[in-house]
């Protein structure tokens, strides 16, 4: 696959649908691959005629694996990187959870780059907009076993910690779970990347006002029953951007099962066409 420099970062990436004329960049969440966008996904785009590309951010996948400390605005760099290599001069940008995040970043600190936004079951980064339940909690917090120790319990604990922060009502069956948590760790295991994209998220604080400058058509899309990054997140980035579209979801929680596809495109694609729109 195609990889993307930024300074001493190499970053992953993968494109479908090369001769569409407009592009959606897809940016994951704490300590996820890009496959988290799935290749059924990405075509789903592709047929609405969009462009797809998605990417490892650093600390994850294939992309480089810093030892040293960074910040979410060089993680939205990376984005802008990516869409350098594959020569996209102005794209759609859409993440979720700390994707969302680095979305916003990216929009505050490249206005030139983006089309519109699509902030997914994520947060401005104001300290009352972050709350999980106690179970979710320990799922961020609780560091997973020792595959190499004991692999049967950490899949274990892996497919319990998707059941735990998952979507009540388009649920994954026991195998699509375990069958998702033994592909992400051939493709790729590195957990002291968590603590690193942690901190960054964390010294970015809070975005509020910068928000508030935002002149793009944006989509804030979250799931009613998330029990990680609960619906306050959603609503408090919705309140920060002016004309954001809020989309709160029942039965959705913090993850992107099949049965939601439809539900994340279509938020998507609506603030795209917006921005098509306000051309």
């Amino acid at each position: 696959m195609p990889r993307a420099r930024n300074g001493n970062v190499e970053i992953e990436y993968q494109s479908f649908g090369d001769d569409r004329p407009e592009t959606v960049l897809l940016v994951n969440g704490l300590g996820s691959q890009m496959t988290r966008w799935p290749e059924a996904f990405c075509e789903k785009l592709v047929a609405k005629g969009y462009r797809a590309i998605r990417f490892d951010n650093r600390d994850t996948g294939l992309s480089t694996w810093p030892t040293e400390a960074y910040s979410l605005k060089d993680m939205a760099n990376d984005g802008v990187a990516v869409l350098d290599a594959a020569g996209v001069r102005k794209a759609h940008i859409a993440g979720v959870s700390m994707g969302g995040m680095i979305v916003q970043r990216l929009a505050l600190d490249h206005p030139g780059r983006v089309l519109s936004m699509t902030s997914i079951m994520s947060t401005t980064g104001a300290a009352d907009a972050f709350k999980s339940t106690p179970e979710a909690a320990a799922v961020l917090n609780a560091p997973p076993p020792d595959p190499k120790a004991d692999f049967e319990a950490f899949v274990e604990n892996r497919m319990a910690n998707a059941r735990t922060i998952g979507s009540p009502a388009y649920p994954w069956t026991d195998e699509e779970n375990r069958a998702r948590v033994i592909a992400e760790y051939n493709r790729a295991f590195n957990p002291v990347g968590v603590g690193r994209q942690r901190k960054a998220v964390e010294a970015d604080g809070d975005r509020t006002a910068a928000l508030r400058g935002l002149n793009i058509p944006v989509v804030v899309l979250h799931g009613a029953d998330d029990p990680l990054l609960m619906k306050i997140g959603g609503e408090a980035t919705a309140a920060a951007i002016p004309g954001a579209e809020l989309r709160i979801i029942p039965g959705m929680g913090h993850d992107l099962p099949p049965g939601l596809y439809e539900v994340f495109i279509d938020a998507i694609t609506a603030a795209a066409s917006r921005a098509k729109t306000n051309a």
